[in-house]
């Protein structure tokens, strides 16, 4: 078992903060089996609020999966502490956001996919950009970069 903290790091301008919005929001991640260490070509989704049985166990987890090249059986489980959005205060600065015990697997990048306050933001390709008519400001977020740390 090995605890991975999610780190995220953007440049905010005139945004407040960068976070899922809910605890139904499906968070996608690249992961690699630490068995025989082959990467799944697919973005996983996992959702916070999803409980999964774990086979051969009284357990669940938010995601269980086998690998498709060697068939071992993995799971990942978030830790129920709240996600801590990041802010403009970060901005330009890696912070923790969420924090995932894995076991069977690991996850070596994250991609942030829209579901926020403003709509239509896609983080896809890295950077948004709007204009604020209320507040007669742009609006931005850009250099988007996630990074996982043992924890």
């Amino acid at each position: 078992m090995v605890k991975l903290a999610l780190l995220f790091k953007a440049e905010l301008e005139n945004v407040t903060d960068v976070g899922p919005g809910d605890d139904d929001y499906e968070w996608h991640f690249k992961v690699k089996c630490t068995s025989c260490n082959e990467v799944n070509n697919n973005w996983v989704g996992v959702n916070r609020l999803d409980q999964n049985e774990i086979p051969g166990s009284r357990g669940k987890a938010n995601l269980v999966m086998r690998c498709k090249f060697c068939k071992r059986e993995s799971s990942a489980q978030f830790d129920p502490s709240p996600v801590k959005p990041y802010t403009i205060e970060s901005s330009g600065n890696f912070a923790q956001m969420i924090t995932i015990e894995c076991r069977g697997l690991e996850l070596i990048d994250f991609e942030p996919r829209a579901r926020t306050k403003f709509e239509d933001i896609d983080l896809t390709d890295g950077d948004w950009a709007e204009y604020d008519e209320k507040g007669g400001i742009p609006v931005g977020i850009s250099e988007v970069q996630a990074k996982f740390k043992r924890d």
